[in-house]
C-alpha cells in the first residue's frame, strides 16, 4: 500500500477544516449529538477529497534496446604521451 503524499495529507486537512466549519455555521447545531455527526461527516468528505488527490506519477517502463551492440569506443593514454618520473638516488654525505 502507498504512502500518501505531503499533498494529500494537506488537502485532507483543509478539507476536514473547512468543511467542519462550514457545516457547523450551516446547520446551526449546538447539541453533542449534532456536533458528532458534523465531525463525522467532515471526516469522510476529507477522506474522500485525499484519496481522489492524484498520487505521485509512475515511471515508465525503460524502452527496449536493439538487439545489436553498440560499438564501445575505449581511450588508452599511450606511454608515449606519458612523462614518467624516475626517483633520484642520491648518496648520503658521509
Amino acid at each position: 500500500m502507498p504512502r500518501p503524499t505531503v499533498a494529500q495529507f494537506v488537502y485532507g486537512s483543509c478539507a476536514v477544516i473547512l468543511s467542519t466549519l462550514a457545516l457547523l455555521l450551516l446547520s446551526g447545531t449546538r447539541s453533542g449529538a449534532g456536533v458528532a455527526v458534523v465531525a463525522v461527516v467532515a471526516l469522510a468528505l476529507g477522506l474522500l477529497v485525499a484519496v481522489r488527490v492524484p498520487g505521485p506519477a509512475a515511471r515508465r517502463p525503460a524502452p527496449a534496446r536493439s538487439a545489436t551492440p553498440l560499438p564501445v569506443r575505449a581511450t588508452v593514454p599511450s606511454p608515449a604521451r606519458e612523462q614518467v618520473r624516475e626517483p633520484v638516488h642520491e648518496r648520503a654525505a658521509s
